[in-house]
């Protein structure tokens, strides 16, 4: 699979517009079951993959797509989320399709453990934890901006900002691009 987090991060920010989602959002709503025959390592399939992103959102609760009809990919590199983002299946093509649609980072109450395990896995998104509920501190447009050192985001449209919980062992995993990458950069298999 093609990662592509790390070359949108700028230095120690991801910033940019968000889009923000409710609680419970599942893989099939991220990336439903028909599209999951594409292959992430087939640079045209993942390109594809992107366009999927989140296209299982109810339109009724989301009249703005992540994604807009017949782009490739999204305006929207921050996600903003609530409780149990990514539950359902463990379908690593969920992170995936969020990475190749230009997402770079979601910024959630609670993951389930399987969507939080394959974004550091497959390397294409920043998994962070708030602190506090943030679905009703930003709307989609807002533009946000995620601080690595500092492990904060703020709203840049209001200027208010929120505590986010320590990435801890999974940065430096998507920061190399996967865990297969990390392993190599560190020795752990070879660089074949």
């Amino acid at each position: 699979m093609a990662a592509n987090t790390y070359a949108k991060r700028d230095g120690n920010h991801i910033r940019g517009k968000v889009f923000v989602v409710r609680d419970n959002i599942d893989t099939d709503q991220i990336i439903p079951a028909e599209y999951l025959t594409l292959v992430p390592s087939d640079p045209e399939e993942y390109r594809k993959l992107g366009s999927f992103a989140l296209i299982g959102l109810p339109e009724e609760l989301y009249p703005t797509r992540y994604v807009q009809d017949g782009q490739y990919s999204t305006e929207y590199p921050i996600i903003i989320a609530g409780d149990n983002f990514g539950c359902g299946s463990s379908r690593e093509h969920a992170p995936v399709a969020l990475g190749a649609s230009g997402g770079c980072a979601v910024v959630a109450q609670s993951y389930a453990r399987i969507f939080f395990r394959n974004c550091s896995a497959t390397g294409e998104l920043y998994p962070w934890e708030s602190q506090q509920r943030l679905v009703e501190e930003f709307t989609t447009g807002d533009e946000g901006d995620i601080d690595f050192e500092k492990r904060t985001i703020t709203n840049v449209t209001t200027g208010r900002k929120y505590k986010l919980n320590e990435l801890g062992d999974v940065q430096p995993v998507i920061d190399a691009g996967g865990i297969f990458e990390y392993a190599r950069q560190t020795g752990m298999i070879s660089k074949k």
